[in-house]
């Protein structure tokens, strides 16, 4: 007790550096910090006027209750806490990439027809003073505060915080606006109204007239400050033109424009751009941002355009899908089937003409093309029975084609070409054809194999003769054969003996004659060096002239040598002996066997001895010979 009697001012001091606030509060000091904003709440009043207007929450003259004015951070004085309610309240953020919306407790109330409280000046809603005062009215705001921190009256306003709205990449967003002039009548969309900045300027928008409802214009993409109470958007993908094709646009809104059609053409309302009506100058290929409640593109192919009649086959562009085989009737009564195939093209000026006069390629191909095509070949196939009609294809194809492109020219679309396709004749009619087929057919098989049946029996004959034919000859042959051995058996024998007499002679003169020849072909190659060595002496340049001359000398010697020496010897031999020294010398040369390998023998000695047998077959073979090519002649 002591203790506290002595340092009861540290006791007090602890408590004041504690609960310093609450102290200051008990004698009207606030203090207000930089993350916060002080409401004020006033229970009554001593002075003034106590009461609120009617219908007021929000006290703008010192009334009691909850202050307009806030308290910014700093130091308040005169707040007692008996007449004044603090509530410290942290600011207001509104994080990046998102807005915030109020919704006003108080103010004067909303204008009638309208959902949205128009915009007041009151720095972003800090100041409520200034937005009861200048008229600001209650509920939602069309203003909104973007990313940022805020001193915001709470007891006046309701803060909340939304995305910003953001239209995706080849994508664009349609708009419907909630408040603002009723439509007028007859439209399906407001007016155009400029400078709204992509309807992100509620208030701007309003205050031109803007229309309550769809609107004409369109936002691309991007991010943009939307207050979705005031505006609801719906992204469509843009609308793509591809290559080959033009688009027809067909407004339904805009001023009532002048027709550009002409006099001649009473099937549509063909106008200028950004008119209502269908647009005559078409869209080329591309992406556009086209309000497509408001406006219709239809896609025509300014390329050659294929439709075919046929069933299980239609093109990628699908405008043929409904269309199916022609089932036609000949002359005969034959119902047959028939594919066709026809080419158009749209020229690119004349698209929305086509567009205005059928609404779209559908209607063309549904309402022209498949009558105009189908009657034709119906009515061309009933003049002509179904044979006729498969043989004059190509005749009927041209003439399809020159009478269709002339109905085609009326409605503004050219007429390429007509083909004909698969022709299926009636079953029953194939079949009497296939069977008139087979049996012709089988008349040309049996023509066929009884020409081929007379041919085999002729040759079968002919070669029955030339088989015998043969044996004769080959039977004359061996009469011939026999009478040729017999001559040449006889022929053998005495050439057998002339051999041996011929053979011993030609021996003994065959050495002298070698004798005399040696000697002779050495003197002569003698002088033929001499005179070569002499030739190359002379001169280098002459060489080749020198050379020939001294082979041609060479030759001349050896050959005169040759001749001297065949006139001694045959001076000395005599001219018989001297052919048989020859004829010897050349069986040695060449080697020839004068006694056969089997010796042929008559019996005895004398003149049938083994040299008589050689020269008898000899002679045959020589005699067989000259036979044979005689014969031989003979054939050729």
């Amino acid at each position: 007790m002591e203790f506290l009697a002595s340092y009861w001012w540290i006791i007090v001091l602890v408590f004041l550096i504690i609960f310093y606030r609450l102290v200051f509060r008990l004698f009207g000091i606030i203090f207000v910090p930089e993350d916060k904003i002080g409401l004020v709440t006033k229970k009554f009043v001593l002075f003034g006027k106590a009461q609120l207007p009617p219908g007021r929450i929000i006290a703008l003259e010192g009334e009691a209750g909850f202050q307009a004015q806030t308290l910014a951070p700093g130091i308040y004085f005169w707040k007692w806490v008996w007449q004044f309610e603090i509530t410290l309240q942290p600011l207001t953020i509104i994080p990046q990439g998102k807005i915030g919306l109020l919704v006003a407790k108080d103010g004067k109330e909303l204008e009638t027809g309208h959902i949205l409280a128009r915009k007041v000046e009151c720095d972003s809603f800090q100041d409520a003073v200034t937005f009861l005062s200048q008229g600001g009215r209650k509920g939602r705001q069309t203003a909104y505060i973007t990313a940022g921190t805020y001193r915001i009256n709470t007891f006046l306003f309701d803060v909340f915080t939304v995305d910003m709205y953001t239209v995706n990449e080849n994508m664009v967003g349609i708009v419907t606006t909630l408040d603002g002039l009723p439509i007028e009548e007859g439209n399906i969309a407001g007016k155009e109204v400029a400078s709204h900045n992509n309807f992100q300027d509620a208030d701007t928008f309003l205050s031109t007239g803007g229309n309550k409802g769809l609107q004409p214009q369109v936002i691309l993409a991007g991010s943009y400050y939307l207050n979705p109470w005031f505006a609801n958007v719906e992204q469509i993908k843009m609308t793509e033109i591809p290559i080959g094709s033009v688009g027809v646009v067909i407004s339904y809104v805009g001023s009532e424009g002048k027709d550009l059609s002409g006099v001649e053409f009473k099937h549509g309302n063909i106008v200028s751009r950004g008119e209502k009506g269908v647009w005559a100058e078409p869209l080329g290929p591309g992406k556009y941002p086209i309000n497509t409640y408001i406006m219709r593109v239809e896609l025509v192919p300014t390329t050659n355009l294929v439709l075919n009649w046929a069933n299980a086959r239609s093109e990628a562009h699908q405008l043929d899908k409904h269309l199916s085989t022609i089932t036609v009737r000949s002359k005969d009564g034959f119902p047959f089937n028939l594919d066709v195939s026809q080419i158009i093209h749209i020229p690119t000026n004349e698209a929305p003409k086509v567009i205005a006069r059928f609404g779209n390629m559908v209607n063309l191909v549904g309402q022209v093309l498949e009558p105009t095509i189908g009657n034709y070949f119906r009515n061309s196939a009933q003049d002509s029975d179904v044979i006729a009609f498969l043989s004059s294809r190509k005749e009927r194809q041209d003439a399809a084609k020159e009478k269709i492109s002339k109905v085609l020219d009326q409605y503004n679309v050219n007429g390429v070409d007509t083909l004909i396709g698969d022709i299926v004749p009636p079953e029953s009619l194939m079949k009497t054809l296939t069977d008139r087929k087979i049996a012709e057919e089988q008349n040309t098989t049996y023509e066929t194999q009884k020409k081929a049946e007379v041919t085999r029996q002729t040759l079968e004959k002919e070669t029955a003769v030339a088989d015998m034919q043969k044996e004769i000859v080959k039977a004359d042959q061996g009469v011939l054969i026999a009478e040729r051995i017999a001559d040449a058996a006889v022929k053998k024998a005495t050439g057998e003996a002339q051999g041996v007499k011929i053979a011993a002679g030609a021996e003994s003169d065959r050495v002298k004659i070698i004798a005399l020849a040696d000697a002779e072909r050495t003197k002569v190659t003698a002088n033929a060096e001499a005179e070569k060595i002499k030739a190359l002496a002379n001169a280098d340049a002459e060489k080749i002239s020198v050379t020939g001359k001294a082979e041609a000398d060479k030759i001349l010697a050896i050959g005169k040598s040759n001749a001297e020496s065949y006139k001694l010897s045959v001076e000395a031999m005599g001219g018989d002996n001297f052919t048989k020294l020859k004829v010897t010398e050349q069986i040695g040369k060449e080697r020839i066997k004068i006694i056969p390998e089997i010796l042929i023998t008559g019996g005895g000695e004398g003149q049938n001895g083994p040299i008589n047998g050689l020269l008898g077959l000899q002679l045959l073979d020589g005699i067989m010979e000259r036979n044979a090519k005689k014969d031989g002649g003979k054939k050729e």
